[in-house]
């Protein structure tokens, strides 16, 4: 099973920021499509965002505009610039980098 850990979340009013990290300190991380999800109460998990390997980026509707994703290959980590964030971004995202998942953090949006 492949290590990964997120880090980064936490609560914060809406307006606010955050940075999700993602490291994967095990695979060959250059070479890997890598995505973000989440997951909100009482709902069915949703694709976020999506770094490809030559760093090309896709957004979901949703958060185009807000949110940023990006990669150091150096570090093995993903990262999730949220900006703006509102209310309905409350889930548990979820980091999916090669063959490994994240467990799940978890991001309050909440005045």
């Amino acid at each position: 099973q492949v290590q990964v850990v997120e880090s980064g979340g936490g609560l914060v009013q809406p307006g606010g920021s955050l940075r999700l990290s993602c490291v994967a300190p095990e695979i060959n991380f250059r070479i890997y499509v890598m995505n973000w999800e989440r997951q909100a109460p009482g709902l069915q998990r949703e694709w976020v965002a999506r770094i490809s390997s030559w760093d090309a980026t896709t957004y979901a509707e949703s958060v185009k505009g807000r949110f940023t994703i990006s990669r150091d290959n150096a570090k093995n980590t993903l990262y999730l610039q949220m900006n703006n964030l509102k209310p309905n971004d409350t889930a548990v995202y979820y980091c999916h980098v090669g063959p490994g998942w994240g467990p799940g953090i978890q991001v309050t949006v909440s005045s």
